[in-house]
Order: structure tokens, then sequence, then C-alpha cells
């Protein structure tokens, strides 16, 4: 398996979809369908009950938002925003409210079940970081059972 670290995220691993490769620089790696990878890995972060920091920051890069954007979007500062992607310690109610912005970016047909989502963030249980083991099929990137 291939640890992905290149997301930011420290719990990211591929069973495929991914090829080493020998270039002029020294090894290297190709991944396939990475935009595909990248929405698989925010989907399943806006499913947890808490997001961390590095997740924080990964998702806010998906949406290619800076930090000031995403501030004056939650009605806060680039400061809390940086803070909060070193640290962690997300205020509750603007990590519930960044995984909802991050499903409606990327649901093109703006079919998100909010209801679903919000049962699921209400949610109390602390879970451990899990650790993402996911794999390439022949046409879309999906969590390995």
């Amino acid at each position: 398996m291939y640890h992905y670290t290149e997301s930011g995220l420290g719990n990211v691993w591929l069973k495929n979809g991914y090829a080493m490769n020998n270039t002029a620089y020294g090894d290297g790696v190709s991944i396939q369908d990475v935009e595909g990878l990248h929405k698989l890995i925010g989907s399943l972060i806006a499913k947890r009950p808490k997001i961390t920091g590095k997740e924080l920051r990964f998702i806010r890069k998906e949406m290619e938002m800076s930090q000031s954007a995403l501030g004056a979007l939650l009605g806060t500062s680039e400061q809390n925003i940086s803070l909060w992607e070193r640290k962690g310690n997300i205020p509750k109610v603007s990590d519930r409210l960044v995984k909802l912005i991050y499903l409606e970016h990327i649901d093109p047909n703006g079919n998100i079940k909010i209801r679903e989502l919000i049962d699921r963030l209400n949610e109390e249980d602390a879970q451990k970081e899990e650790r993402l083991e996911l794999e390439k099929r022949p046409t879309s990137w999906r969590k390995v059972a």
C-alpha cells in the first residue's frame, strides 16, 4: 500500500490506483484520478463527527479558498482559521458549517441530504483518527471495506 501523504493528511493509504516511477530526479509516484480521490477523501472527512486542523486545511484547499476567504465566509478572522488548522480545536458550529459548505461544493446537482448530515454530526461519540484505505476502481475511487 502507498501512504498518500501528499494530501497533507497522515492517515490515507492507497491500495491501488498509483504507480511508482523512476525519474531523473529520483523515485516518484503517479496517482490516477487525483480529483476523484480528493473528492472521496473530502466526503469521508465531512462525515466525521469532528474534523482535525489538517482535515480543515485539506477541505479549504480543495475548495480553492484562502484562509482569509474562509474566515470571511465563517464570520471569523484569517488568524482563527490559521490557528484552527495548526492546533485543531475548531468550534463546533464552524466545523459543521465547513462540512456543509464542502458537501455543497462537490455536489454538482445540489442533492445533499442535510437531515442525514445533521443527524450524523449530532453524534457526540469521540472517534480515533481512522486509517483511510482507498482503492482505485475502473471508473472511480472507493473506500476499502
